[in-house]
């Protein structure tokens, strides 16, 4: 938490300097009706692909646009309570995660849980068929975009490959930094996938595991932020890196603006900046106030990838229309330590270190030595503070979908409750009279931190959990 601090307390900092470094003076930014729009796009933004609408199938249109249709119907999209520069914030766009079984994403510290797509091996039960339909289809978005992500990747190196040739190698090192690896200069890599490591390394940046799905509304927000650099307007998200995403990795986005014919369009000539009717993507190059902004306009069915290390590079913005809009944002999320799986392989561990009397059916330690016990300790705030608080934070909003994430969270509380015993035996161990001075020193030194943070953390989780009821009375 402290190096999540930190990192938002430098955020500021930038963002402070670079508004003081503006003034009362607009950045300039290019929308689609500036003549140099296209070649900002090509030379500064060329890892942000756009595939219009009429370019995926019209079945696919249909399905996903439903699956939004069935998932707001049923009450499945919810804002979230987030945690920016220490405030609990009410987030403008309520949002849904969907993906593979047992997988979480975590964001402004806050946990979400995935509703569950049809996955091999996985029994899933889902409240009724059209929630079941509606995952489907969003799991049949998610193959379509791997594949499109790879093709497209495929595609982009080919072409800066291809600028390479052309180019000195002093000059290819300078303009291309990252692309003078092995990785992309290859011959074969050129031409097509055929290296196994660059299939391998392709496939992990495009292995979509969920997709966070978005709406908004903006007739029923009372406020918007208006966007602080360049005056593009009011905003449905603000200037921001998608977080905990492996390196590198593709993000895939399908647009949905609901049509509505009551919403005014301003003439193309009367525009001085982007048509706020229209949704659009903002991108800007990060901390940077010399390369113009873009702002891109999205239509109904438009889909977007932001390719390689863009997302690191450069941040992105979304800008509100007048219409209500989904969109479903694939993600490869980073989640080595977010799933089912390695929580519970985590509390293997702890548990490890307890022994079931079969007779009394009381619990005993098996050792008091520091480092087990430090491990122990950490493991139980990570249950506490990472997976039950931030499930149960959130109420039952998951059962409006499935009830599969019940079943597994009853377990985690099961096994946090016997290292909650575990805890307690330790202490119980150090206040013992025969325990040597010595011993008592090591257990408390290795216990005392987790215990510490355990206090302070709840005390963080009363303190959110008021203000949630504040935010909903």
């Amino acid at each position: 938490m402290k190096r999540n601090g930190s990192r938002e307390k430098e955020k500021e900092t930038k963002k402070q300097r670079l508004l003081e470094q503006l003034g009362d003076r607009w950045l300039p930014y290019l929308t689609s009706h500036n003549t140099d729009f296209h070649e900002l796009w090509r030379t500064k933004y060329s890892k942000f692909m756009l595939k219009e609408a009429s370019e995926v199938s019209e079945e696919l249109h249909q399905e996903v646009q439903q699956a939004f249709v069935n998932l707001l119907e049923h009450g499945c999209f919810f804002q979230d309570l987030v945690r920016i520069k220490g405030k609990d914030v009410l987030t403008p766009v309520s949002r849904i995660l969907i993906g593979n079984p047992g997988y979480t994403y975590k964001y402004l510290n806050t946990r979400l849980f995935a509703v569950p797509w049809l996955t091999e091996g996985h029994e899933i039960q889902y409240i009724n068929e059209e929630i079941s339909a509606a995952c489907e289809a969003l799991n049949k978005l998610n193959s379509y975009f791997r594949d499109e992500a790879i093709v497209a990747l495929q595609k982009y190196n080919n072409s800066q490959a291809k600028k390479l040739e052309s180019l000195p190698v002093s000059d290819a090192e300078q303009d291309f930094p990252g692309f003078m690896k092995e990785e992309h200069i290859s011959e074969d890599n050129r031409s097509s996938c055929s290296h196994g490591n660059q299939c391998a390394n392709l496939e992990s940046r495009t292995s979509y595991n969920v997709t966070l799905i978005n709406y908004m509304d903006p007739q029923q927000m009372l406020y918007l932020k208006q966007e602080p650099y360049f005056g593009m307007g009011k905003m449905a998200v603000s200037w921001h890196h998608d977080e905990n995403l492996v390196e590198r990795s593709t993000v895939a986005v399908y647009n949905y603006s609901c049509k509505d014919p009551l919403v005014p369009r301003m003439k193309e000539e009367d525009l001085k900046g982007r048509d706020p009717a229209i949704w659009h993507i903002g991108l800007k190059i990060a901390w940077d106030i010399k390369t113009p902004g873009l702002s891109v306009p999205l239509y109904p069915g438009d889909c977007y990838f932001m390719l390689d290390d863009l997302n690191m590079t450069h941040q992105h913005c979304v800008l509100s229309g007048l219409q209500s809009r989904f969109s479903s944002t694939h993600r490869v999320a980073e989640c080595s330590t977010g799933t089912l799986d390695y929580i519970f392989s985590q509390c293997q561990v702890a548990l490890q270190n307890s022994e079931h009397k079969s007779d009394s059916g009381t619990i005993t330690l098996k050792s008091l030595e520091g480092t087990v016990v430090k491990q122990v300790e950490k493991i139980h705030n990570e249950v506490e503070f990472e997976w039950l608080r931030q499930f149960w934070f959130q109420g039952n909003r998951y059962r409006k979908c499935s009830n599969w994430w019940h079943q597994p969270m009853m377990k985690l509380e099961d096994f946090w409750k016997e290292m909650e015993v575990m805890t307690h035996l330790v202490l119980c161990e150090a206040r013992k009279v025969e325990c040597p001075m010595e011993k008592r020193h090591e257990i408390i030194s290795h216990i005392l931190p987790s215990l510490t943070e355990r206090k302070e953390l709840r005390k963080e989780w009363i303190a959110r959990c008021e203000q949630f009821y504040v935010a909903f009375p």
